[in-house]
């Protein structure tokens, strides 16, 4: 198999930025493959972390435990585009500090119609 030119991007947000995120990404051109756009895949959970001193936290407060409900968005993105997708993620995104998983996509090759 072969790297493509396409990677993953993985991002979490608050649930609450969900939709706002998606679109972001969508018209900076992640998930966009042959004729669709804006293509994700979510799934929700709940994220724990602790501020600490100096944190200035979008949620919760310094030095106390805080839960929130979060969603992973993942999404494709092509290589030629990847850092202007990531600078739009980082401007929407309301933590001070975001993280954001890249992961290679390898060709498989298109979907083809069986033969009759």
């Amino acid at each position: 198999m072969e790297p493509s030119e396409y990677v993953t991007i993985v991002v979490i947000v608050p649930e609450t930025h969900a939709d706002a995120l998606r679109e972001v990404m969508g018209r900076a051109g992640a998930g966009k493959i042959g004729n669709y756009s804006h293509g994700s895949f979510s799934v929700k959970g709940i994220s724990r972390f602790m501020p600490l001193k100096g944190s200035k936290p979008f949620i919760g407060k310094e030095g106390i435990l805080e839960e929130v409900l979060e969603e992973r968005i993942e999404t494709i993105c092509n290589r030629s585009i990847l850092e202007h997708v990531l600078e739009e993620i980082k401007k929407a995104h309301p933590y001070e500090e975001t993280t954001i998983d890249i992961y290679p996509v390898y060709e498989i090759g298109l979907k083809r119609a069986k033969e009759k």
